[in-house]
């Protein structure tokens, strides 16, 4: 491969993997690691010695070195640090979260600071080293996946994720219209499908009619803090449970047994896809007062792991049956509903989509490839030379508006409005000689702008100064293919205007 190629990767939560579109016949092909294998865990840690370790190195030492080890870092990437989520983030890791000065999330591993953008710019420097080892070229372009229940704020943490790193992220595309391509691209077809992408931290439902090569999603939702993660912990909460009942001792505040027993629950979950009964067996988790070694000797089955993790599948299936609604779409019209993501494995979930929807899903697609090779291919639509068009026509995933008097939300791009998208609002002065017009923009699906998510300021100055109500400001929001925010402010008197792409100043 002699010119730059444009490589599609897919950033998971738990693992993350790259694909390339190679040759003249168009096969896409994931890149493979070393060992064979073709992902790679979405770990970052440092050791006793300072190394960095990415990957699979850093999860070789997980279970020694918990507290400088980061898992799961896609869940908190974009986040202030004042929201449930990275709430109960700081309840079930094991590494050290607290807030920077301006309010966004730090993690403490090794001695030093890291931001979610610097982890994320690891681990996709990682996966770009691998990718320019097996192609021989250097990488220095991608289009990089994100959950379609991403906000702005986290789709731009992707982007400067990649800055930091040289890496041109040329398009920012949604995980489940991702995996439609890899799905329908090149076999013209005329369907329309429900992709359920249900992976190690986020969970995503899209509707998306698939046109011969073009594919408009008419609806998305999801809930970026429900995946395979939270299947582990309920299963870490009931094996806990048991032990402190028969020994008296709470494990949950020993970081090494915490680890061990992860471990071993992320591995018998697997193992009860395909059996009934699995026994959980650790030696020597601990030791009692008088230094006699405890072992965890229990037994799972299928049936005790479903009546722990029922409440998470009901949850999918409330947001499947609300994202049907918004499409105005019945389930008899669904020609197929497509598996994305390693926790669709699990028979039961398998089981209550067929029950749903009336038909068995479709396993056409690898549940762990398809988000990459959808990007690989979409990658490869961008390029110079290409025969391959690719239309998408994407949604926002929940409103974008303004704070109201009173604290109340007012829409200017309502949820599953189609992007690219621009909007104009006419803003007044509200008193007399007023330079300049601040706004607070937020993101999120409720009436109340506490309730949704600070996007940032945006700050109009140089505003002539007259009476209340004379001067008037032309606001217009813009938001581009990537779910990303752009706004301009227009004196149209003056003829005055600003710009700027929403950046988040905590106030």
């Amino acid at each position: 491969m002699s010119k730059e190629p444009i490589i599609g990767i897919d950033l998971g939560t738990t693992n993350s993997c790259a694909a390339i579109v190679e040759g003249d016949h168009q096969t896409v092909k994931l890149i493979p690691y070393k060992g064979g294998e073709y992902t790679i865990p979405s770990i970052f840690a440092i050791d006793d010695k300072g190394n960095e370790l990415i990957g699979y190195e850093a999860k070789r030492q997980w279970q020694l070195n918990p507290r400088n080890t980061v898992y799961g870092a896609k869940r908190l990437v974009g986040r202030s640090y004042k929201t449930d989520v990275v709430d109960t983030m700081r309840k079930v890791v094991a590494y050290s979260i607290r807030a920077s000065q301006k309010g966004d999330v730090l993690l403490d591993v090794g001695k030093k600071e890291f931001s979610l953008q610097e982890i994320s710019a690891r681990i996709l420097n990682k996966i770009r080293d691998v990718a320019s080892n097996y192609l021989r070229v250097p990488v220095k372009r991608a289009v990089v996946t994100v959950p379609a229940y991403f906000t702005d704020r986290q789709r731009q943490a992707v982007k400067d994720a990649g800055k930091l790193i040289d890496l041109e992220v040329v398009r920012i595309i949604n995980e489940p219209t991702a995996a439609s391509l890899a799905y329908g691209v090149g076999k013209g077809k005329k369907e329309t499908v429900c992709v359920y992408d249900l992976g190690g931290g986020t969970f995503d439902v899209s509707i998306i009619e698939i046109r011969d090569r073009v594919f408009e999603v008419k609806s998305t939702g999801g809930d970026i803090f429900l995946g395979g993660i939270d299947f582990d912990n309920a299963m870490i909460h009931h094996v806990l449970k048991d032990f402190a009942a028969k020994t008296g001792i709470d494990l949950s505040s020993d970081p090494v047994a915490m680890q061990r027993i992860k471990d071993l629950a992320e591995r018998t979950k697997c193992d009860l896809s395909s059996r009934e009964e699995v026994p959980f067996n650790i030696p020597f988790i601990t030791m009692t007062a008088q230094g006699q070694p405890l072992n965890i000797e229990m037994k799972f089955t299928r049936k005790i792991l479903e009546q722990l993790t029922a409440h998470l599948v009901d949850r999918t299936l409330q947001m499947v049956a609300k994202v049907l609604v918004d499409s105005g779409l019945a389930t008899s019209q669904i020609d197929e509903v497509i598996l994305v993501g390693g926790q669709t494995r699990m028979p039961i979930v398998q089981d209550r989509l067929q029950k749903f929807f009336g038909k068995a899903p479709n396993k056409n697609v690898h549940p762990d490839e398809a988000v990459a090779i959808g990007a690989a291919l979409y990658a490869h639509s961008l390029e110079d030379d290409t025969n391959l068009r690719i239309q998408l026509l994407d949604v926002i995933p929940m409103a974008i508006g303004l704070e109201k008097a009173g604290g109340s939300f007012h829409v200017v791009f309502p949820r599953n409005a189609a992007i690219p998208n621009a909007k104009q609002i006419l803003a007044t002065t509200s008193f007399d000689n007023q330079t300049e017009l601040a706004m607070r923009i937020y993101q999120g699906d409720n009436d109340m702008v506490e309730r949704n998510e600070l996007l940032g300021n945006f700050t109009f100055s140089g505003i002539r100064p007259d009476r209340a109500g004379k001067v008037q400001v032309e606001i217009t929001f813009d938001v581009n293919v990537e779910g990303i925010l752009t706004m301009r402010a227009r004196d149209p008197d003056s003829g005055r205007e600003m710009k700027t792409t929403v950046r988040v100043t905590q106030s």
